[in-house]
């Protein structure tokens, strides 16, 4: 067993706007493990600024990788415990090579017969950008938007206001992602003007660290809040425990990319479920290689929510894919 990789300069279409700045291109990595003629690909889907393993010796540790490729998998799993990104890389490697072609986890999805219905994603910018956008997946036939704010509350309280005007809840579902863009006093009355509105929930309205602030809010919110960033980082399965017994969250959101692949969702998954938590899977701004590996994963799940998996056309240089979005649909493509 052979393994090498190559580093990927993904670039936005158009400049995508978040609280913590404008993105306009995004690094990641392809690592393909070959064996007795067959090649697994997957993607190493580092996020600079924000992933857990975002540091100077990622490169380093992944020349270490396939160097040490033929060792045991929990040998790996071990040492990559703190490149979450990396060891997800690997799992989508080991299980491409494994079913190959372009699949990771067979089943009626890659069957082409059921698809992963998704949320619609407007990105921050202008008020006419963001309309522009939102009118855009109106047509489209979405029935979830989640829009990212926390840069302009003024201005994006006014959009929530127009849209839920002309669109009740039982329409049009609002979810709100706040990237930790306010503080604990802020955040309160931002839970009551989204709870005026029915909107379904808000991820991350305070920065990621602060347990007690965010335990205040989940307590007595009117607004379900849901955890994101507060994921990242935490890899010990005491510590998992021990943060969701703590904050009591509505929902957790499960970047695999950022909480350890596919093995570090399943096990959040199953700890939110046994404390009634509810959860839903996003996509990281992988390339259609990681975002296909993703969505297999994602359908395997059975989530009956809108998934945020709607990141593949963002870049003007994507590798091909067999994901076909129609609408909220994501579909596989024979």
């Amino acid at each position: 067993m052979k393994a090498e990789y190559f580093r990927y300069l993904l670039e936005f279409k158009r400049p995508s706007g978040t609280s913590r700045g404008v993105l306009r291109e995004k690094e990641t990595f392809i690592l393909e493990i070959s064996e007795n003629g067959k090649t697994g690909v997957g993607e190493c889907a580092v996020f600079r600024g924000l992933s857990f393993d975002d540091r100077p010796d990622y490169e380093e540790k992944l020349q270490w990788l396939c160097k040490n490729i033929q060792k045991d998998p929990e040998f790996l799993k071990e040492h990559l415990i703190s490149f979450p990104s990396i060891w997800f890389g690997y799992e989508q490697a080991k299980l491409n090579l494994e079913h190959g072609e372009n699949l990771y986890f067979p089943s009626e999805f890659t069957d082409g017969t059921v698809p992963v219905t998704i949320n619609g994603l407007i990105w921050m910018g202008s008020i006419d950008y963001m309309e522009e956008q939102i009118r855009d997946k109106l047509d489209q036939g979405f029935h979830c938007i989640k829009l990212k704010i926390g840069v302009n509350w003024e201005s994006e309280h006014e959009i929530l206001k127009a849209l839920r005007q002309k669109f009740s809840k039982e329409v049009l579902e609002l979810r709100v992602d706040a990237n930790g863009g306010f503080t604990k006093d802020e955040a309160k009355t931002v839970l009551q003007q989204l709870a005026d509105l029915q909107i379904h929930s808000i991820e991350q309205p305070v920065k990621a660290g602060h347990w007690s602030d965010m335990a205040e809010l989940c307590s007595g919110t009117p607004t379900p809040i849901a955890l994101d960033e507060e994921l990242i980082g935490i890899t010990d399965f005491h510590e998992k425990i021990k943060l969701l017994e703590a904050i009591k969250p509505q929902y957790i959101i499960l970047k695999p990319a950022l909480v350890g692949g596919f093995a570090g969702s399943d096990e959040w998954i199953s700890l939110a479920e046994q404390q009634n938590i509810g959860w839903w899977i996003t996509s990281a701004l992988e390339s259609n290689i990681g975002l296909n590996a993703i969505a297999q994963y994602t359908f395997t799940k059975k989530s009956p929510m809108p998934q945020g998996l709607g990141t593949g056309a963002l870049f003007v240089n994507n590798f091909e894919t067999h994901l076909d979005l129609q609408g909220e649909s994501l579909w596989f493509k024979i």
